[in-house]
């Protein structure tokens, strides 16, 4: 009996956390964000601000799921992410990948899908903070380059999408060719998820036996030279660089501690 009523309070928790995401990110847009374009006048510092907000909201959003006895979380090697100016690659696990992270990070910057970009709840606080949009393909690579180099911390899972039940780890290119072309080193986060829950095709009903627990781990800076070596960018180097690249984050995604949760 005891078992079947924690379940059902967690299906519970687990939809007020939905209802509680979409809320909070519509009182940002009405409350938070119109204030700052009203007195804040500096572009940069009205940035940075919209960004710290986000920060908040989302590790308040973290601590209502943490309250609600939904999941427990640790991160290690946290000061690696105390820098302005990083290029963080990740694993995606869960649904709740990106809500963590950004709220350990200040300044984080984002790629967001057009759609989120568009969406009424999220619409004020994406534009606020100047997070990237993909749907400039073109200059989308130069775009988030810039981003890095002007201070923030550009935070890309190069799956593209969560990871399939299955494990299976497969990572788009995009990411290593913004590291490649921007020459810019890697803070790579590994991610993992005891028992695995909101992963990619699950319902958010179908809740774990018990609380889930995420662990980040921050490893050390990535040097980008150590896949420049011996390449010539005028032939075509640079793709080879950037499958290099790709290829070494797809093993080390793949590792133990990240499959724990499969």
């Amino acid at each position: 009996m005891l078992e079947r009523l924690n379940y059902a309070w967690r299906v519970f928790g687990t939809g007020l956390s939905f209802l509680a995401f979409g809320g909070g990110g519509l009182l940002l847009r009405v409350l938070a964000i119109p204030p700052l374009q009203w007195f804040v006048r500096n572009p940069q510092r009205r940035q940075r601000w919209a960004r710290k907000l986000v920060q908040l909201s989302f590790a308040s959003h973290v601590g209502l799921m943490c309250g609600l006895r939904l999941m427990t979380y640790e991160v290690r090697n946290r000061e690696r992410l105390q820098r302005d100016g990083l290029l963080i690659l990740a694993n995606h696990p869960t649904l709740i990948d990106v809500v963590l992270l950004v709220s350990l990070l200040p300044n984080a910057d984002c790629v967001v899908k057009s759609a989120v970009a568009s969406n009424p709840f999220m619409r004020g606080p994406v534009r606020a903070a100047g997070y990237i949009a993909n749907d400039d393909g073109a200059g989308l690579v130069d775009d988030c380059i810039a981003a890095v180099r002007a201070g923030g911390n550009l935070v890309i899972f190069p799956e593209g999408t969560r990871t399939a039940r299955c494990g299976e780890i497969r990572l788009q290119r995009g990411a290593a060719n913004i590291a490649v072309r921007g020459r810019l080193d890697v803070t790579p986060v590994r991610l993992s998820c005891t028992p695995m829950t909101l992963g990619k095709g699950e319902k958010w009903y179908r809740v774990p036996s018990r609380r889930f627990h995420m662990v980040v781990d921050v490893q050390e800076d990535l040097p980008i030279a150590r896949f420049l070596n011996g390449i010539d960018p005028a032939s075509g180097g640079e793709a080879i660089a950037a499958r290099r690249l790709t290829d070494y984050l797809a093993e080390y995604f793949a590792g133990e501690e990240t499959r724990a949760g499969t």
